[in-house]
């Protein structure tokens, strides 16, 4: 039978037994599965199929047998499978000769639950899923770990950077030397193709610090704030951001267990650095937390959200009812760290004290950090200064921003 004979696919056993040799070999197509039966000069016959190799994503054949040794169905079976071995980011070639291979999807999963296994927090393990998801796998999750290349890492760090995205190209380039790393310990390969994306890292513009006030514009935004049209839950979360220096993120997860007495004992999973943290609270944070319980008392978290998808007020919370005081973009709620590092320094209180109220741990002292780091002298200073803030509002102090003479670690902290 000749091929210009064929009416219909997928091609008959008739169809199959009967196809004439040509003065050249030529493939026919079976039809489906991207299954060819190829036809020799001599009559004789044999499968193949195409495939694109997962690390070049370049079409290959592949032979499954003879015909009629191999039938029609076992071929389409053969077919089938390369199909989802190529779908893994296998080679069905290579996978046939004995190779071991690891997609990189494989080699990503296995970082990533070592991640978790690790007990990193929830707000980092939603990071890593983001680009795994939408930048790391659609780029290299089909190849297999040994065949990707620097060209591979280059395109993706350059994709991230093409949106703006500098400080998750930053991360991309972290993660990536981490699970190159660890798939070399594992002897998955033998090179760290991500290993040199700094030096061809595009410069991220000027970074534009957190925008935050310095004490003479105080007074307005305090007296601002006091009359805020935010409500309670929302309106009591800023105030204690302002007046315990603390990351919103921080007061947005804050729970009613974790508050005893006149403190705040912030467990180490919810902090940036994974060490417990102790936050003493002014009288004027406590008053609010009293008038706050009534409302939310019944519930874990000072500051709850609406809906069973929102356990607590919203991360733009905070800086929304800034803005709706008239602040936007002078003011945020970790901009408020900045505010109250500077006017505590320019007032003369010791960088221990204040380093350790804003969960900084200085260098050289990471080994030794105490999570109650100078409880006492801290419990002094932000009650000065939650007083002094009031102070600012009410007009009451001349706002003399110069330093206290005579404090020092072991001196009396100044008083209003």
């Amino acid at each position: 039978m000749k091929r210009t004979a064929i009416k219909r696919r997928p091609l008959a056993d008739t169809v199959l037994q009967t196809l004439e040799p040509e003065a050249k070999e030529y493939r026919e197509s079976y039809g489906v599965d991207r299954l060819y039966l190829v036809v020799s000069t001599t009559g004789r016959k044999r499968w193949e199929v195409r495939y694109k190799k997962p690390a070049t994503d370049r079409w290959a054949w592949m032979g499954i047998g003879g015909y009629p040794d191999t039938t029609a169905k076992r071929a389409r079976q053969e077919a089938q499978r390369i199909a989802e071995l190529v779908a893994d980011g296998i080679d069905p070639v290579e996978f046939r000769r004995g190779a071991q291979v690891h997609p990189f999807k494989e080699v990503i999963e296995a970082w990533y639950q070592d991640k978790v296994d690790k007990g990193r927090a929830e707000k980092t393990l939603k990071g890593i899923r983001y680009w795994r998801d939408n930048d790391a796998l659609p780029a290299l999750g089909s190849k297999p770990i040994d065949k990707i290349t620097r060209g591979d890492c280059a395109k993706l760090q350059a994709a991230i950077e093409e949106r703006g995205a500098y400080n998750t190209a930053e991360k991309s380039r972290t993660w990536l030397n981490q699970i190159f790393g660890r798939a070399i310990a594992m002897g998955h390969t033998e090179n760290n193709p991500a290993s040199n994306l700094t030096d061809i890292a595009a410069h991220p513009p000027k970074e534009q610090r957190y925008p935050h006030l310095v004490e003479k514009d105080l007074p307005e935004f305090l007296r601002a704030l006091a009359d805020s049209p935010s409500k309670m839950i929302v309106r009591t979360a800023a105030w204690m951001v302002v007046r315990t220096a603390s990351r919103p993120g921080m007061v947005r997860w804050a729970e009613w267990d974790e508050i005893e007495g006149d403190v705040w004992r912030v467990p180490g999973q919810k902090m940036k650095m994974r060490r417990d943290h102790v936050v003493p609270l002014p009288r004027q944070v406590l008053e609010n937390l009293k008038a706050l319980r009534p409302m939310t008392g019944r519930s874990r978290y000072l500051f709850p959200g609406e809906g069973a998808k929102s356990p607590v007020i919203s991360d733009m919370a905070i800086n929304t009812a800034f803005s709706r005081i008239g602040y936007r973009g002078r003011m945020t709620g970790h901009g408020s760290r900045h505010t109250a590092k500077t006017l505590l320094s320019e007032h003369g209180w010791p960088a221990q004290w204040t380093e350790a109220q804003l969960a900084h741990t200085p260098k050289g002292m990471e080994g030794i950090y105490n999570q109650a780091a100078y409880l006492e002298n801290r419990r002094r200073m932000m009650q000065w200064y939650s007083d002094y803030l009031d102070a600012l509002a009410g007009g009451t102090t001349d706002g003399d921003s110069s330093p206290v003479p005579g404090v020092s670690n072991e001196t009396a902290a100044p008083t209003l």
